[in-house]
């Protein structure tokens, strides 16, 4: 019975060492936000393994890094951040990190959407000129998968054949899902285009599908809504009889309440913007994101 035990317990050992071997194995990716985790978790597969500093229904506008946030940069060989001054945090992280990692920005070569300084279209803020956003065109978000490959077969060339298997294999994906989006919204009468989301997180959304979106805080969640802003929002809101508000996962939904109050526009669901939903929810990747918004917007504008 002993030798039995004893056998047993050498099995358990010897799986657990395989176990601790094989994620070591494992090229260690650390993302800022959910949504680049799950594309990088698409790319690398059982290849990598992918932390994320800001998690489901976090607000990486306002997050704070923790010491353990630094210990995972420390850890990394490869840091994936958006860009486009959406993290403000990041540079500070990686200093306070040392972490010898390649730190590459997913939205390198995406096109930039300018934020406007006037109300309803987002005023920089700590993004400086650009609107960070990119992933919400499906086409950008290709750019950020190319990107994202070509790190990982930088910090792992023997795994090469793997990272570009699999992000072939993803942006035909999102190729299907660019065309769903496409699809969805052409049949949605073009007057009835028109949406108030929490903050400016839409704007490569509108330009890509012909969609029109308005929102009182600017590009960052961060932003205060002046009583002015408020009331120039209700007038249009009113004059241009748009036909739905949405709040989104990752601000107070106070502010849409009033807005709808004051005009008696329809509340639609809950958006995904920033960031996916828990694993559970009904956003729990990128892909699952666009089609849930894409569902929320179609059931409150079609009419």
């Amino acid at each position: 019975m002993l030798g039995k035990c004893l056998a047993a317990l050498g099995i358990m050992t010897w799986l657990v060492a395989a176990g601790l071997a094989h994620a070591q194995d494992k090229v260690r990716v650390v993302a800022t936000f959910s949504i680049l985790a799950d594309l990088a978790k698409n790319v690398g597969g059982d290849a990598v393994e992918v932390a994320s500093l800001v998690g489901p229904n976090g607000d990486a506008h306002a997050y704070a890094p923790s010491p353990a946030d630094a210990k995972l940069l420390a850890d990394a060989k490869l840091v994936l951040v958006n860009g486009l001054g959406f993290e403000g945090w990041i540079d500070r992280l990686v200093k306070a990190s040392g972490t010898k990692a390649q730190v590459v920005a997913a939205s390198k070569g995406v096109k930039a959407r300018h934020a406007k300084g006037e109300p309803g279209h987002g005023h920089g803020h700590d993004h400086g000129t650009s609107d960070p956003h990119a992933w919400q065109s499906v086409a950008n978000a290709k750019i950020y998968v190319g990107n994202i490959r070509d790190a990982l077969v930088k910090a792992d060339p023997e795994a090469k054949s793997t990272y570009e298997a699999n992000a072939s294999a993803y942006l035909a994906k999102l190729d299907a899902l660019d065309r769903e989006v496409k699809a969805t919204i052409a049949a949605i009468p073009a007057a009835r285009r028109k949406i108030i989301t929490t903050h400016d997180a839409f704007g490569y959304f509108a330009a890509a599908y012909d969609v029109q979106f308005i929102a009182p805080q600017g590009v960052s969640t961060e932003a205060e809504v002046s009583a002015r802003d408020l009331a120039k929002i209700i007038r249009q809101v009113k004059a241009q009889k748009i036909p739905a508000v949405f709040m989104e996962n990752v601000t107070d939904p106070r502010l849409m309440r009033r807005i709808a109050e004051e005009t008696g526009a329809k509340i639609g669901g809950k958006l995904y913007s920033d960031a996916l939903s828990e694993p559970s929810g009904p956003a729990p990747t990128y892909i699952d994101m666009m089609k849930n918004n894409l569902k929320e917007f179609s059931a409150a504008l079609a009419g």
